[in-house]
């Protein structure tokens, strides 16, 4: 009986252990585990080590305007390359939908984002907030405030530099010039900067300056406004931020009857700009921009970041002064 009791006391005590070892076990287990997904969520900052499809979110100005139509087969053509994805969406030049589409990319983890901010300082907060998610952002064309990686543009000084420089020749530095300003980016104030360096110094004269945000349809009206205020031949020449607006002068002028007293340099080189050259009427110079080479750099600075590579925080894309003389000779997007 006594031996029955310590059998039973012997079986109870190996069926205990066995539990103890048991949970022991799973607990290791657990914790290795629970390191694995440490490790396994650490390495989500670089999606391309963790072996996982690269997610590229872009957002534009605004895709009715050809120049960002390019930059998002750019992107399209650099995703397909780096076997990535990339999500094109259009602000529509509306910083509270900008805001909101940046907002979306974070939420769907995208693993780097492409802003072509609509207010440079506007967007700061949206930019932020990505930052504070880990997800690269880069700046594409113009700069943007909050904190960005990186900022990948034209030489957009250079490009209202080179512009100023043909009106002065072309006015032997003395004229009337109006000016067709945009939208509160970076890009357009280094634009009307280099501009104000290139006629500083000579007898032009700024006789207007009137915001057509950048499109055709608002510089149009704008530039009516212009002719009704500055009588025939008080207009010499006309400095447009960027081609839309350029051609939009150029109608308005056209539909005036003014077209032959003045000429109108614009910025990007865009396809309806090089129409209007071709035309050798009033359109007569556009400081080109690349934007498909532009936005291909900015993916791969994505890439680089995405890798842990140091970058630069400005790289600047040059620009070319295309005229009614050697546009046969332009690429063109």
């Amino acid at each position: 009986m006594i031996i029955t009791k310590f059998k039973h006391t012997a079986v109870l005590l190996m069926a205990l252990l066995m539990i103890v070892l048991s949970a022991c076990s799973s607990g290791a287990a657990g914790t290795n585990g629970a390191a694995g997904g440490s490790n396994a969520d650490s390495a989500k900052t670089d999606p391309a080590k963790a072996g996982k499809k690269v997610v590229i979110g872009l957002t534009v100005q605004n895709l009715s305007n050809p120049f960002f139509v390019a930059m998002s087969k750019g992107a399209a053509e650099a995703a397909n390359k780096n076997n990535a994805e990339v999500i094109t969406v259009s602000a529509d030049g509306d910083l509270a939908k900008q805001t909101s589409q940046i907002e979306d990319f974070i939420t769907k983890k995208v693993s780097m984002i492409l802003v072509n901010a609509v207010d440079s300082k506007g967007i700061a907060g949206a930019v932020a907030q990505a930052k504070a998610t880990n997800i690269p952002i880069i700046a594409v064309d113009v700069g943007a405030d909050g904190g960005v990686n990186a900022v990948v543009t034209s030489d957009n000084f250079l490009a209202g530099k080179l512009a100023g420089e043909y009106i002065v020749k072309r006015l032997n530095g003395k004229g009337n010039v109006a000016v067709l300003d945009g939208p509160p980016v970076t890009a357009v104030t280094d634009r009307i900067a280099g501009f104000e360096a290139a006629v500083k110094g000579t007898d032009i004269k700024i006789v207007a300056k009137q915001n057509g945000n950048g499109n055709r349809e608002t510089a149009l009206t704008m530039m009516e406004t212009i002719l009704q205020a500055n009588g025939k031949g008080k207009v010499d020449a006309v400095f447009a931020i960027n081609d839309p607006s350029g051609v939009g002068a150029k109608i308005a002028a056209e539909q005036a009857g003014r077209d032959k007293e003045m000429f109108i340099v614009g910025v990007d080189g865009a396809p309806d700009a090089v129409t209007a050259l071709k035309e050798k009427k009033s359109f007569a110079a556009s400081s080109a921009q690349h934007p498909f080479d532009m936005i291909q750099k900015a993916v791969e600075v994505g890439f680089q970041i995405l890798k842990g590579e140091k970058v630069e925080s400005v790289i600047k894309v040059p620009v070319d002064l295309i005229t009614q003389d050697n546009v046969d000779g332009y690429k063109g997007w």
